[in-house]
């Protein structure tokens, strides 16, 4: 999926956005995150041998939220209508769009459920039939792909192969580093940057993108 340039383009691009909105779920949650669920499924087991059920509860609903923002994602694909990648980078931009709104209104709670949500529903902008496709709000598949492919290149393979697993990374590692100064400076109201770059990007797809799947 990597070997295109808009594909990669556009994975890097939503990469540093679910970056950047990690980075302000993380500050916001005080260690919690909004698309890493692996760190969120160790938080939860060490809450439950703390016996924290509060704790717990708050890692187990950002687990679920995020499965039901996956599936939404999933459902989109699997109903094969026309510009379904657009309109899930549109669907993500409302969600974020309404995650500031709440935000704005004193709704903290509402807001961090919108933006699990979209983090969930991302991860299907790349998703191919039967399922697989490309993670784009966490790399430790990436890393992994990038080390296997390393191995490959200094036995004989291509050379230069690992180098867009590894893009993925540093766009992560941008965005967060964007989206921890975002929020430094005005709080939530940061996720408003995040939905006017999913707009942009929903936009520039459907317009310079041929559908035909």
């Amino acid at each position: 999926m990597l070997e295109s340039r808009r594909n990669l383009a556009l994975a890097c691009a939503l990469s540093a956005l679910a970056g950047y909105i990690d980075s302000i779920g993380y500050l916001h949650l005080g260690g919690l995150f909004v698309s890493f669920m692996s760190g969120n499924s160790t938080r939860l087991g060490v809450t439950l041998a703390e016996g924290h059920w509060e704790h717990a509860a708050e890692a187990f609903a950002l687990i679920a939220l995020f499965v039901a923002g996956a599936a939404a994602g999933s459902l989109i694909v699997l109903s094969r209508i026309a510009y379904r990648q657009p309109l899930m980078l549109l669907a993500e931009a409302l969600l974020l769009s309404g995650a500031a709104a709440a935000y704005a209104y004193n709704l903290p709670a509402t807001a961090i459920a919108a933006i699990v949500l979209a983090m969930g529903l991302e991860n299907a902008v790349f998703q191919i039939e039967g399922g697989g496709g490309l993670g784009l709000t966490y790399v430790t598949g990436a890393l992994v792909k990038a080390g296997q492919l390393i191995a490959a290149a200094l036995t004989g393979g291509a050379p230069w192969a690992w180098l867009p697993n590894l893009l993925l990374w540093a766009a992560l590692v941008i965005g967060a580093v964007a989206g921890a100064a975002a929020y430094r400076w005005i709080n939530l109201a940061a996720v408003w940057f995040a939905a006017g770059v999913a707009f942009a990007l929903s936009a520039l797809v459907a317009a310079t993108v041929k559908w035909t799947d």
